[in-house]
């Protein structure tokens, strides 16, 4: 949705919400791809109290008892985490780490080692915080390590992010790392995989006319808004308009619970639901 105004993205979301709702059906399988921060639950400064925002887990419980809809997580976050604040949301997919880490309904977990080369860059970057006495504001991740601010004052938040962006562009030079900025953060991590892996592996093994939608709300998301682009329907979950890959725009909570009721209508229902507005 490049170069749009925020009155025209979301004139333009309606449009395309509506028509995509239209090919979900009870006999129809489906699969629903959210990201965690931001799109299911509001930023907190204590990530471990995190927790989705209300009526968001009954919705999703009642999807997945429907039996239609595949729902699977695609974050940033280690699984743990989120299964933590997901409860009482159990037996879910979900693809931890950027990809890294993945967690099948059954319980079946599949995890991509990192090489010892890349490895040692991020015992580097965490060493380069600890010599600063950050530990409280550092979050070691399969695949990254992160520096966390938010609730920090606006003056100390840009302090910490201009030492580390210093201190880290060097390591990120190597073709295989990558340096992410984030809503209240920065992460050094391995370039590969990325969400768009993740959603790429997914696809790879649906039926052509599956319906197939991905909800996020980061610069992080962007790679699986790529990759869907041209096969389902990317959503950007955000306050504020952004120009993003995505081809429909919502707004957390009103507009993410409303589209996820309709979900459930549509996927439940035989008669025929109420359009978005």
């Amino acid at each position: 949705m490049p170069h749009l105004t925020e009155i025209a993205a979301l004139n333009q979301s309606t449009a395309v919400l509506n028509d995509f709702l239209a090919t979900l059906s009870p006999s129809n399988p489906s699969v629903l791809m959210l990201d965690y921060d931001g799109t299911l639950a509001p930023f907190q400064v204590d990530r471990f109290h995190a927790y989705p925002y209300p009526g968001v887990l009954p919705l999703l419980e009642n999807i997945q008892r429907s039996g239609t809809t595949r729902i699977i997580i695609v974050t940033g976050r280690p699984i743990h985490e989120v299964q933590a604040l997901l409860q009482p949301l159990t037996h879910i997919e979900i693809w931890g780490a950027h990809g890294l880490d993945h967690l099948l309904p059954d319980g079946t977990r599949r995890q991509i080692p990192i090489v010892p080369e890349l490895a040692a860059i991020l015992e580097q970057a965490q060493q380069t915080l600890k010599q600063r006495s950050l530990e409280d504001q550092i979050e070691i991740k399969p695949g990254g390590v992160v520096l966390h601010w938010r609730g920090l004052p606006d003056d100390t938040a840009r302090t910490l992010r201009a030492q580390t962006f210093e201190d880290w562009t060097l390591l990120a030079q190597h073709p295989s790392i990558k340096l992410l900025d984030f809503e209240g953060g920065i992460e050094l991590r391995v370039l590969r995989p990325d969400k768009g892996d993740a959603v790429a592996a997914v696809l790879k093994l649906l039926a052509r006319d599956t319906p197939v939608a991905f909800l996020g709300d980061d610069f992080t998301d962007e790679d699986g808004f790529r990759v869907l682009s041209h096969r389902g329907l990317p959503i950007l979950v955000r306050d504020e308009y952004r120009e993003t890959s995505a081809r429909a725009w919502i707004k957390p909570p009103e507009d993410l619970l409303r589209f996820l009721e309709q979900w459930l209508h549509r996927t439940t229902s035989t008669n025929p639901a109420d359009p978005l507005h």
